[in-house]
């Protein structure tokens, strides 16, 4: 039998191909296979590409191909979004090239996921396509190829005719009761025979070849010791009901499950997600990266068995591994950061964000998404309910649950009916010691002392890392900056390091100022490194612990230093956020919030609820057992109406106010915002970029007409960045799409300019 000609790009070899194909190019007839492809570029336009008859067997929707692209014809890696036949057009089209994956990587419905994220972000297709695919799952991390064997298609009717010796009897009956290739071994133990039949087959064209791959890391079974159900208290039942009416009715209902800290929202989750498993379906459980401890994965893999727990942690191997094992449908409950809104559950029944106000659910680069919109999405495509929970909720949130748009269920006390912490504001204007340079107050001195002779614990929350944010030259009154960032650097001590917290430039700690060369620098402000100092030399007999970005360094740390807190072999945790939310621990009497002032100040609409929400979740870390406990808030703003409301718990007082306050400036959530930002290496060619970008846009009819509100271009909050400048351009609408339709006409408009470049965010969180 004559072997036909390799097809250009064809994933097969010579021998893997069907006998009866003695052809490869593409036949001159009026209908041609052509794929639409989304190129990992920032186009919004999908390309046309016509199939080879050698790719139309292999190729279908979700795969990875090969395409010639622009000029030179350049080959790109895109995706195809769709596939079939059409009638011939006078215009030519180019051919795929090659089909890089033997299996789609995703479905019809992630397609329109991505599709959606694209044209509501204004990014490519493609740019998400590629983000939402982990890399390790492109790459097949973790896994070996090994040699299977199938029987040729075109051959199997025609078996029962051919006279064959037994054992290859044996081989062509194995293959045929078989679901899909087997490998060379598992073929050859079956059939009962060594590798003489098998070979003998493929010689005679009856069996082809194929690759597959198989896991090369073995799984490990950790012990699994099964909690019990808690009961529910009254609220807590009425929310579990109505969740679940919406999964028995197969509903898309977004709730906001709005729960004071401590009123027992998880328990909700996973009752919930318990029906929904029983029902033969899986949920995902989206949580902050800084909230997925020990103890929250803890709490899921003792209710369920087959949890997959995705973070930014894992391997590229683990990764793949995890993706599998969700894909095949063996996963009940993925719980994870950001990214695992995309993992590729096959039955999915409910989505679950727990503190749902968190801004880490808003990514940064592209594509721009906000896994809190994208989880809306998904739900309503797959009829779902979807579940949002926080103490303290985005104003977006609570204003679409107040005006009825999402349902809103109300936890409105602690679990055992435990009181709230009180709380109280320490004015640090007066305070000597605050005076002098310390972190410590007197009067929260005085509650450390107090708590600790009566065997509680403490935590001490401060937003800002390292030793000193400030080094300060008395001399001419300048301080030490990042040479490629308008950011003072951080002193750390340990690190025995200046470091930029905006792009890791480090120096060794400069003896004398850079502008005037006077020695002796000061050290202003206080971050986590020197509160651990100082609490050791106040405590010298408590046992001190400090988690930050710096000190959990080595992977294992944080659950490390969490056990020990939680069996009493740390009597005072300290540290950033990562201590400040999902945390549980009974003997916590006392909480002090070192500075409620570090976000206060910032030229961000968000400002004011951000202040509130750090207070109040770090305040609900306390409480949480009988001995009760008390919060000290230290600021030099006590009458700030968001640090009041958050003394009294008082969440809906502050929402009310600050809804009101953002009407009167436009600003979300009464309208969406996107930001456009043009950076370069030279300022003034920078901001003539910007310039010409708000001119165009100011010139749109949505401009025009003041459906779209556009303002600047302004310099950034922090101007020069990693070496370029930055300006931005910041666009309100009532309507999301008007905002869309001005950038979409004007996007076309704008030529490449040599070293500037410009992205736009929609739903901006990140204002610096």
């Amino acid at each position: 039998m004559p072997k036909p000609n390799r097809a250009k790009g064809s994933l097969f070899s010579e021998e893997e191909l069907p006998p009866n194909f003695a052809s490869w190019e593409v036949a001159d007839r009026a209908e041609v296979w052509v794929a639409e492809v989304a190129l990992n570029l920032p186009l919004t336009t999908v390309y046309s590409y016509e199939v080879p008859d050698s790719l139309r067997e292999v190729l279908s929707a979700g795969q990875r191909v090969e395409v010639p692209f622009g000029r030179g014809d350049k080959l790109q890696t895109g995706y195809c979004v769709a596939v079939g036949s059409q009638q011939r057009s006078s215009k030519r089209l180019k051919s795929l090239y090659s089909v890089l994956d033997r299996e789609p990587l995703i479905d019809d419905s992630m397609l329109k996921l991505t599709r959606w994220i694209a044209d509501r972000y204004l990014c490519g297709w493609g740019q998400v396509l590629e983000s939402v695919i982990p890399a390790g799952v492109k790459r097949k991390s973790g896994t070996r190829e090994v040699l299977a064997y199938e029987l040729v298609p075109e051959w199997v009717a025609l078996l029962a005719k051919v006279k064959l010796p037994a054992k290859q009897q044996a081989v062509i009956a194995v293959l045929q009761g078989a679901n899909g290739p087997l490998r060379v071994d598992e073929l050859c133990e079956r059939a009962g025979c060594g590798t003489g039949p098998i070979n003998s087959l493929k010689e005679k064209g009856y069996l082809r070849p194929v690759k597959q791959r198989t896991s090369a890391i073995a799984p490990v079974a950790a012990p699994i010791e099964v909690s019990p159900l808690f009961a529910l208290n009254a609220d807590q039942k009425l929310a579990v009901e109505a969740i679940i009416r919406a999964v028995q009715a197969n509903l898309y209902t977004t709730f906001l499950l709005h729960g004071v800290t401590g009123s027992g929202k998880t328990e909700v989750y996973m009752q919930a997600i318990a029906e929904v498993v029983a029902f033969g379906r899986q949920a995902i459980v989206l949580v902050p990266e800084i909230s997925l401890t020990p103890q929250t994965i803890r709490r899921f893999s003792a209710r369920f068995p087959n949890v997959a727990v995705l973070h930014s942690h894992l391997t590229d191997a683990e990764r793949h591994g995890y993706w599998q094992e969700i894909a095949s449908g063996e996963v009940q409950v993925v719980v994870g950061a950001r990214s695992a809104i995309f993992a590729p559950l096959p039955h999915l029944g409910m989505i679950v964000i727990d503190e749902e106000h968190e801004t880490s659910f808003k990514q940064d680069n592209t594509p721009r998404y906000h896994a809190r919109e994208v989880a809306r999405q998904r739900a309503m495509l797959a009829n779902i309910p979807l579940v949002l929970g926080s103490a303290t909720p985005t104003l977006e949130s609570w204003q679409r649950a107040v005006s009825g748009v999402d349902q809103l269920i109300s936890l409105p006390s602690r679990v055992e009916d435990r009181p709230l912490p009180p709380v109280v504001i320490v004015d640090t204007r007066d305070d000597p010691y605050i005076k002098q340079g310390a972190g410590l107050g007197r009067q929260l001195l005085n509650a450390m002392q107090q708590s600790l002779k009566a065997g509680g614990q403490i935590i001490l929350f401060l937003n800002v890392r390292g030793f000193a944010p400030v080094l300060w030259c008395r001399s001419c009154g300048k301080g030490t900056k990042c040479p490629d960032c308008d950011v003072t650097l951080t002193l750390h001590k340990e690190l025995k390091a200046a470091i930029c917290h905006s792009c890791d430039y480090s120096i060794p700690p400069p003896q004398v100022c850079r502008h005037c060369s006077a020695p002796g620098l000061s050290f202003l402000g206080i971050g986590t490194e020197r509160l651990e100092a100082e609490v050791r030399a106040r405590f010298p007999a408590a046992t001190v612990l400090r988690m930050d970005s710096d000190s959990m360094r080595k992977r294992g740390s944080h659950a490390t230093a969490l056990d020990a807190f939680r069996h009493g072999e740390v009597q005072i945790l300290l540290g950033t956020q990562m201590i400040a939310k999902g945390l549980d621990f009974p003997n916590v009497t006392l909480v002090g919030v070192v500075d409620a002032d570090t976000s206060l100040h910032q030229p961000d609409v968000r400002a004011a609820e951000r202040t509130f929400q750090l207070v109040a979740q770090v305040a609900g870390r306390t409480g949480r057992g009988s001995k009760g406990g008390r919060v000290l808030v230290q600021t030099s703003n006590p009458d700030q109406p968001a640090i009041v409301h958050a003394s009294r718990h008082d969440y809906i007082g502050f929402a009310n106010d600050e809804l009101n306050a953002r009407l009167v400036v436009n600003a979300p959530p009464h309208t969406s915002l996107a930001r456009v930002v043009v950076r370069g290496p030279i300022e003034g060619d920078t901001l003539a970029l910007a310039e010409q970008i708000a001119v165009k846009l100011k010139a749109t009819s949505y401009c025009q007409t003041k459906q779209v509100h556009c303002q600047g271009p302004s310099p950034c909050m922090v101007t020069r960045l990693k070496g370029l400048f930055r300006f931005q351009i910041q666009l309100n609408a009532v309507e999301l799409s008007h905002l869309q339709a001005a950038w979409l006409e004007v996007a076309p408009t704008l030529s490449p300019v040599a070293n500037l470049e410009w992205m736009i965010d929609v739903d901006a969180m990140n204002m610096r």
